[in-house]
């Protein structure tokens, strides 16, 4: 099988890293939000099985077909949008999964017409790179604030990374990581007391449908799901060079409008056992659609079929694998991250300023995007892409186009 020819250590190593950073980096506030629904112990563990099978097979199946990197992960602002707006409303969980299967309807439409894909491609590809360098430059910079509180941890880490990448670039890593757990096991033994082996058994609830959770809650996620994930997952994808509109040689790349119609359908099936949101991944795109996943771009989809594997185990067997991911140590997840993402979001800073004429407009998108700053309930990613298309209106709509040579 091919799939097990092109796999390779640096890979799988890729694939593992995604699901740890993407999952124990956000997990808090999916629990939260069930919480806030007022989710039994059972329905917290059917939420992690939906979502589990939701993204495994959305990342794994499209990534073996196509034989490109497709990520999709749940929307972590969608889950703070549903804790605030069932904290304040006193929705019930079936008003909940009924406000989730509307707003997956709405991410069918959007997919399904290709109205978000055409907006997406009038984007100038300097915005674009300078909208994901700054969603990924948070965790860039989480990773090196980690060494306030585990100073030897993060130095390892870093100088593991550095002689890796000088001696054996395409596992430094793989490298970093098995070092890294190595240390933190031997100054802080592994506890098996949070791991409970089993099945996990989904939960269903019949929806409701009520103008007041479609409005309070089905919009506003669909909204941030739309504006705070896809568009910035779409980002990652363009500047890895795998969107349709970059492939070359006649070699087609990810079709876009249908994976976001595919997260909208695998919502709406799995929304009554607790799948709230699904959408294009930013953060763990990054990590497998990069270099440090393989070198030859046409062998990075084994590790976002891997992360999606990984996801399905952890909805099959989620008490289990929740308890081995977050037994480790944050600093390690947030060190590993940020070395993982550097290749990424220096070539998304090179793609960004490399055209003088968009560079101010690019910065302008960086630095907004990096703030994290939220305005009615939309986060920066896409008030970072409002300001850098507002900057280029004001610096170049009606002007000459300047000579060049």
């Amino acid at each position: 099988m091919r799939f097990f020819q092109d796999l390779s250590p640096s890979a799988l190593t890729a694939g593992f890293v995604a699901v740890l950073v993407g999952f124990t980096s956000s997990v808090a506030i999916v629990f939260q939000a069930a919480l806030a629904l007022g989710a039994t112990p059972e329905m917290v563990a059917s939420w992690m099985w939906a979502l589990g099978i939701g993204m495994g097979l959305c990342s794994l199946l499209p990534s073996l077909w196509w034989k490109k990197p497709v990520m999709v992960a749940w929307s972590t602002p969608g889950a703070a949008v549903i804790a605030s707006a069932a904290t304040a409303g006193g929705f019930t969980m079936s008003e909940g999964v009924g406000a989730f299967m509307l707003s997956a309807v709405l991410i069918i439409v959007v997919g399904a017409t290709g109205w978000f894909e055409r907006v997406m491609n009038r984007i100038p590809l300097a915005l674009a790179s300078a909208l994901l360098a700054g969603v990924l430059a948070r965790f860039g910079l989480q990773g090196f604030v980690a060494a306030q509180t585990a100073l030897p941890l993060v130095a390892l880490m870093l100088v593991t990374y550095l002689l890796g990448k000088r001696f054996l670039p395409r596992y430094a890593i793989p490298l970093t990581l098995l070092i890294a757990v190595v240390f933190a096991a031997i100054r802080t033994p592994f506890s098996a007391a949070g791991i409970h082996l089993g099945w996990t058994t989904p939960v269903f609830v019949a929806p409701t449908f009520t103008w007041a959770a479609f409005v309070s809650m089905a919009l506003p996620l669909w909204v941030v799901t739309m504006a705070s994930q896809n568009l910035p997952g779409v980002a990652a994808i363009r500047a890895a060079g795998f969107a349709d509109r970059q492939a070359q040689g006649g070699d087609r790349g990810i079709p876009i409008s249908k994976v976001i119609t595919l997260t909208g359908l695998m919502t709406l099936v799995l929304a009554p056992f607790g799948a709230f949101a699904l959408n294009l991944s930013a953060i763990t795109a990054a990590i497998c659609m990069g270099p440090q996943a393989h070198a030859n771009p046409a062998r990075r989809y084994t590790a976002a079929a891997t992360c999606g594997a990984m996801y399905v185990a952890i909805g099959l067997l989620g008490a289990a694998i929740t308890g081995v991911l977050t037994a480790f140590p944050k600093e390690l997840v947030a060190a590993i991250a940020g070395l993982a993402l550097l290749g990424t979001i220096g070539a998304a800073m090179h793609a960004a300023l490399q055209d003088e004429r968009n560079r101010e407009a690019a910065l302008i998108t960086f630095l907004v995007t990096l703030s994290g700053v939220v305005i009615a309930g939309i986060g920066s990613a896409f008030w970072g892409v409002v300001a850098g298309a507002l900057a280029l209106l004001v610096q170049h709509v009606g002007r000459a186009p300047q000579a060049k040579g």
